[in-house]
């Protein structure tokens, strides 16, 4: 929440006795501390909750990276996004062919909750594929498929248009990690030529250029933090 690190990246800090708590190192996880009274600092530097939240969405192009830096012909996501007091981080990831909405802020609880499986957020993706879809295709697509050795079933499939050269359809998933969308494709031998996010729990890039960001509304935010239980 203080912009630090990811919940993963400072199990690791701590495990590394980068972390102390009131000058004492702490590498044990799980002890818990209170914000008011207790000091923390990661590599000898106060950590501080940042009091303001920001909230926004991107509609990323393809070919950029979700990652504070560019690596190779892949630029970084930050370059698209304005210069901050605090720092925001992207909810979830995708990888750097997929366009579409990825939303960004600096709450730590409510990105916890957007991306923990307990609370099924719904993601709508677009897909473009080579060739005719036939109903076959169709149907094991709504049966779901094996990915790293789990099932991932779709709650819904829809099927926009089919040709000769191309078929595009989309894909509603509450269930989803970094290239499961395409992992899903290649084994059920169909041939990706595009993926796009266009809805992540209720927000849309709907009005917004490819490569544009923009702030959330306070009526969007309120229905992020209803449908993950933080508003009741």
């Amino acid at each position: 929440m203080a912009g630090v690190a990811s919940r993963r990246e400072a199990d690791r800090l701590i495990e590394q006795g980068r972390v102390k708590v009131n000058g004492q190192v702490v590498t044990q996880l799980g002890v818990k501390v209170d914000e008011n009274k207790d000091r923390v600092e990661v590599d000898d530097r106060p950590v501080r909750l940042s009091q303001e939240k920001v909230y926004l969405i991107l509609n990323k192009p393809e070919g950029y990276r979700v990652a504070q830096k560019s690596a190779g012909k892949y630029r970084s996501v930050f370059e698209l996004l304005p210069r901050l007091p605090v720092r925001i981080y992207p909810v979830g990831h995708m990888d750097s062919e997929t366009e579409g909405l990825l939303l960004f802020t600096n709450d730590g609880e409510l990105t916890h909750r957007l991306t923990h499986p307990r609370y099924e957020v719904k993601k709508v993706y677009e897909i473009r594929v080579k060739g005719y879809l036939e109903d076959e295709e169709l149907q094991k697509l709504e049966k779901g498929a094996f990915v790293d050795g789990r099932r991932i079933v779709p709650e819904e499939v829809r099927l926009v248009y089919r040709n000769r050269e191309r078929s595009l359809f989309t894909l509603k998933l509450h269930e989803w990690r970094k290239y499961d969308v395409r992992r899903m494709m290649l084994s059920l031998g169909l041939k990706v030529k595009k993926v796009r996010r266009v809805c992540y729990a209720g927000l849309t890039v709907k009005g917004l250029r490819r490569g544009f960001w923009r702030y959330l509304t306070l009526e969007e935010i309120e229905n992020l933090r209803e449908c993950t239980g933080l508003l009741k």
